[in-house]
């Protein structure tokens, strides 16, 4: 999947199509009204642990669809996860304002109470470049849910994973200016030198005393996520499409390029 996105519809209550909070695609949505089924008297609610699937005895069941049936089940209860279970007829009364949306795309359930996204937890940024690495996407993720929260946290950790992203690029990681620095040297372009400075001085001063208050600047915080995007678009996705594209090349087009480099 490519790192670069098109048209971004954020999830909302009221479309049918959006981009899913849990594989970003934009993609079909289907909707599901919440029905409530009572327990019986003295019953607890069902919670399925990893060691309640090792104890299930699955392999035991003779009918070959029926034991993959129940293992889909065990191992979907096992995630901790919501999903949903199309089989189950019996219902007790409906349950307003509470639904699920349903992804064509990853076929993964979110929960929404009234027009507010529950789970997963995402915040209002946009979403991150997808060829971030895993561990900034994560520190990405957990600046945009604490936005509304703390403009100044948001900041402090989008400085975090650019400092991460250096090191990506082969950078030591222990002072951000000396890497940017190193990098300037090493032909970055301007644009990304200035963004990452930005994210650099704002995301310094809302830890730190300094002309830049953050405190209640949620606006500013916000762009930051737009900087570190564009950043991880020219320095990572941009050379992977280049390259990608060159490989496609002809082998004996490729060398004759080689060649002709080395002379």
């Amino acid at each position: 999947m490519s790192g670069t996105r098109g048209k971004y519809v954020p999830p909302a209550i009221d479309q049918s199509a959006f981009n899913c909070p849990h594989c970003e695609a934009l993609a079909k949505q289907y909707w599901f009204s919440v029905h409530a089924e009572p327990l019986r008297r003295d019953d607890l609610p069902t919670r399925i642990m990893e060691d309640d699937v090792k104890k299930a005895k699955i392999d035991q069941i003779t009918d070959v669809r029926e034991r993959e049936k129940v293992r889909t089940w065990f191992n979907k209860m096992a995630t901790h996860r919501p999903f949903l279970d199309r089989e189950q007829k019996t219902v007790d009364f409906r349950l307003y304002n509470l639904s699920v949306s349903h992804c064509f795309n990853c076929s993964d359930v979110a929960l929404w109470i009234d027009d507010r996204l529950m789970w997963p937890r995402r915040g209002e940024a946009p979403l991150p470049n997808l060829d971030l690495p895993d561990e900034l996407r994560a520190d990405y993720d957990e600046a945009s849910t604490i936005l509304d929260l703390s403009p100044r946290g948001t900041a402090a950790l989008l400085r975090l994973t650019i400092q991460k992203l250096c090191m990506h690029l082969g950078e030591k990681g222990k002072n951000l200016d000396d890497d940017i620095a190193s990098l300037v040297g090493k032909g970055l372009d301007a644009r990304v030198q200035k963004a990452l400075d930005v994210v650099r001085v704002i995301g310094n001063n809302s830890v730190h005393p300094g002309q830049i208050d953050l405190r209640d600047d949620r606006a500013t915080a916000e762009k930051l996520f737009g900087l570190v995007n564009l950043i991880a678009d020219i320095m990572i996705t941009q050379p992977k499409h280049i390259d990608e594209m060159f490989q496609e090349l002809p082998e004996g087009a490729r060398k004759a390029i080689e060649k002709r480099d080395k002379e």
